[in-house]
């Protein structure tokens, strides 16, 4: 029998090795991250309470509990008893019963007193107080990365003589000499070549323009990059992957902090303006769970139960994507598709309240200076056709390609990173990316122009006052039918652009592989929806122009008649955005939702959802998993998916450890161990908890009692108990026998255990074991034989198992 490999038994995370951080840098796997992060330990949200006892492995006995006033150790609660180790699971079932047993006593107080009362009432009412403040705080943030980023994606350009503070558009609306054909020039808005050389005509002027935007483009990312080395690195990336697997019930502290906040919200408008290939929607997500974990230290209900936070994060996460697209009800299903463990009725009603409360400020803030809350507001006046679903449906099958495509390429070139020495250089990678990024963007105004703008202009639908290339078609002015435009052949500027936009979908398609997943904010949404608007655009106008030369074949004839407006190609382009973003993320209900709040477009769900769909069943035919779940997968963390089914036939005594030959399970008695005995057996073990049995003869199973609590426990008893030394027994029986005299004190240590711990039998099948532990929330499950204790499951061991199963590498599993 092997003794049981617990939570932190991988090289790591076993005490004292925290060192070995220091010297790691792989990119996207937070075991580099740590080690960098310790010198921000006083900044973390919750710092570990026994900071001493996890750097010393030998467990010298100090650090926790200075106070020497005298106390009744069984009586009062002890600091860091129920809490958790860094990198650890929670356990669900003894946070609920603990939320419980609160709730209760707070009830049955209620009747005795008006103060209690009142106390009952506040208590009901602080988790609605708490989603106001974070629909608040969460809106403003929101607000102010917007307003900056397009100020400083501006600056790259040009800047405005009229106040410096404003942005190219801004600066225009507030001058006496603009012409609405040309409303993006006005003598107000100087470019670079203009105030350096005092001309913008010519190949010089364009020369300086160029180089001073490439330069500010180095000079954000070199910002972003270097601000998330030095002082967060947990600020880097998109954060949903890390979002998930907290909200599965995984600790990494310091992740949601107020510095990780601070410093990600100024990198990822630095990161945004730099012109790379990424989006602030997948951060937003992240900077508004920092908020909700911030804003619950400020309710002990919240504070001091680990299953009650995560609630609220859930709820952070739908006010974060409804401020990140001005979409709440699609921001409520994306926390309930895609993020949320645990998502029970009530986080439903409060992940609403939380997501309109946070539109409303983004609203009232109007960043965008159009008076709407949607990002990409179109005006379809056409309604599609039952024939039109075959395009659609071919969009749909590109998004899935591109979906997979994207994954298994960002994946190996993630894991490279992590296992050669270019992850050891994030600075020099990053400001790579953005040079060879910004030189091949300058010459097309459409991959020079923010990705927002891009998506915008492709979702338009063109009329008789664009001005854009896209609308450059011949005839333009013959309006047949009560000032719609109808079909019209293309111009130069149609041809113009199309050529343009195939250059800009490569560049896109290639750049994004290599950018998500720097040590910077980066997120997916709008690069991929601008990998398929792109795409859309692009076959949307080759069937207009199919409908317009060919009107006579049978499936245009019966529905498009001679100068009528048959095809919209901003249509297309919408239905395109859709297909590569669900073909990256594997989003369905919550991408269809988001896609009609995000453009106003109500009317084409259908075709929305058969591009979704279509493009979820190709990516999944070509890879299981989306982007963030692979990500995790990559790094290893502790995720059990609750939407894949286990279909192998395999018993628990196959996967608990001890195996067959293996040493004896680690276990404690309760009451023949002496204080001296359980101390050598935390220094020589690793493990996050031990079981608790009668005898060692018997092993009959009495509870389980974790690592952490008897660390706490036992130097607790030490300073504040007389006479507890070495050879005093510890109990957990509720009553221990008279002792002789001139015995040491006992030790009683019965609260700390948990007296209900989960069981199954040897014989259970895994595919019940599994789902104990999907549904339960489980970070440890005991395996027994006719009551006698025989080994013991953890979440890792479950982990390792299905990837064994599935022919993957079962030591890519790091945490537990």
């Amino acid at each position: 029998m092997a003794m049981w490999q617990g939570a932190m038994d991988n090289r790591g995370f076993q005490q004292g090795s925290f060192s070995s951080f220091q010297n790691s840098s792989s990119d996207e796997d937070l075991m580099d991250i740590p080690g960098t992060a310790m010198d921000f330990s006083m900044r973390d949200d919750v710092p570990p309470l026994d900071r001493e006892v996890e750097e010393d492995k030998s467990y010298n006995g100090g650090g926790i509990g200075s106070s020497n006033r005298i106390m009744d150790f069984l009586e009062e609660p002890i600091p860091g008893v129920g809490t958790y180790d860094d990198f650890n699971t929670i356990d669900w079932v003894r946070e609920k019963s603990r939320d419980r047993d609160r709730h209760r006593e707070i009830t049955n107080k209620s009747k005795e007193s008006t103060w209690a009362l009142i106390h009952s009432v506040s208590d009901a009412f602080s988790g609605w107080l708490l989603m106001l403040l974070i629909g608040l705080l969460s809106g403003s943030l929101a607000g102010l990365i917007d307003i900056s980023a397009h100020w400083m994606t501006d600056l790259k350009e040009g800047i405005c003589t009229g106040g410096f503070w404003f942005n190219h558009e801004h600066c225009c609306w507030n001058s006496d000499h603009v012409t609405f054909e040309e409303r993006d020039k006005c003598p107000e808005w100087n470019s670079w070549s203009q105030l350096i050389i005092s001309t913008d005509e010519g190949a010089f002027a364009y020369i300086v323009n160029y180089f001073m935007y490439v330069l500010w483009a180095l000079l954000f990312a070199f910002l972003a990059v270097s601000l998330v080395k030095v002082f967060a690195p947990y600020a880097c990336g998109s954060g949903i992957p890390e979002i998930k697997t907290i909200l599965s019930g995984f600790i990494i502290r310091g992740y949601l902090g107020k510095w990780t906040l601070v410093i990600k919200t100024i990198t990822l408008v630095l990161a945004v303006s730099s012109g790379l290939s990424l989006g602030k929607e997948g951060p937003l997500v992240h900077v508004a769970c920092c908020c909700g974990n911030i804003l619950c230290h400020c309710f002990n209900k919240y504070r001091k139960n680990e299953a009650k936070r995560r609630e609220v994060l859930s709820a952070a996460a739908a006010a974060g994507v409804s401020v990140a697209f001005g979409a709440p009800i699609g921001g409520v299903l994306f926390s309930l598709e895609e993020v949320s463990y645990y998502f029970p009725l009530k986080t439903l009603w409060r992940s609403f309240f939380a997501a309109l409360v946070a539109a409303f400020t983004l609203r009232s803030i109007n960043p965008f200076g159009n008076s709407r809350l949607v990002l990409f507001y179109v005006e379809f006046h056409t309604p599609w056709h039952l024939f039109e679903l075959v395009p659609f449906i071919l969009l749909g099958i590109f998004g899935g390609l591109w979906g997979a495509l994207f994954i298994r390429t960002n994946i190996a070139w993630c894991r490279k990173r992590k296992t050669t020495q270019l992850g050891k250089y994030p600075v020099i990678e990053v400001l790579v990316v953005t040079a060879i990024t910004a030189v091949l963007a300058f010459p097309n105004e459409y991959t020079r122009m923010s990705t927002s703008e891009l998506i915008s202009e492709l979702f338009n639908d063109c009329g008789l006052l664009d001005s854009s290339k896209l609308c450059d078609y011949e005839n333009r002015f013959n309006t047949s039918k009560g000032g719609e435009l109808p079909d019209r052949p293309a111009g130069v500027g149609v041809y113009s652009a199309m050529w343009q936009l195939a250059l800009t979908l490569i560049l896109k398609i290639v750049i994004t592989i290599f950018t998500f997943g720097m040590k910077i904010p980066s997120g997916l949404f709008i690069p991929s929806m601008a990998v398929g608007a792109i795409a859309g655009r692009l076959l949307g106008v080759g069937m207009e122009q199919l409908a317009y030369y060919h009107q006579e074949w049978t499936v245009f004839n019966s529905w498009c008649s001679q100068g009528a407006d048959c095809i919209t190609p901003g249509l297309y382009a919408m239905v395109g955005a859709a297909a590569c973003l669900g073909g990256v993320t594997r989003m369905t209900v919550s991408l269809v939702v988001i896609m009609f709040e995000l453009t106003g477009g109500l009317e084409y769900i259908v075709p929305l959802m058969a591009a979704a769909m279509t493009s979820k069943w190709v990516a999944d035919a070509l890879g299981r998993e989306g982007i963030y779940d692979a990500h995790i997968r990559l790094n290893g963390y502790p995720f059990l998916e609750a939407k894949e089914e286990f279909a192998h036939k395999t018993l628990a005594m196959d996967v608990m450890k001890p195996r067959r030959n293996d040493p004896l399970l680690t276990v404690l008695t309760q009451d023949s161990m002496t204080v001296e005995d359980v101390e050598t057996i935390i220094s020589e073990t690793t493990y996050s908890g031990f079981p608790v049995v009668v005898s060692r003869e018997s092993q009959r199973l009495v509870g389980f009692v974790l690592r952490r609590d008897l660390i706490i426990s036992i130097e607790n008893a030490r300073k504040k108990q007389d006479g507890v030394v070495s050879t005093s027994i510890i109990y957990f029986t509720e009553h221990s026998p008279p002792l002789p005299p001139y015995t040491p004190p006992t030790l009683k240590l019965r609260n700390i255990l948990d007296l209900s711990p989960f069981t199954v039998t040897d014989l259970t099948p895994m595919e019940i074991v599994v789902d104990i532990f999907r549904k339960l929330g489980l970070r440890q499950c005991l395996v027994t034989h006719n009551g006698r204790l025989l080994g013991i499951i953890t979440k890792k061991d479950v982990l390792k198992h299905i990837a064994q199963m599935a022919n993957q590498d079962p030591d890519s599993i790091l945490f537990n």
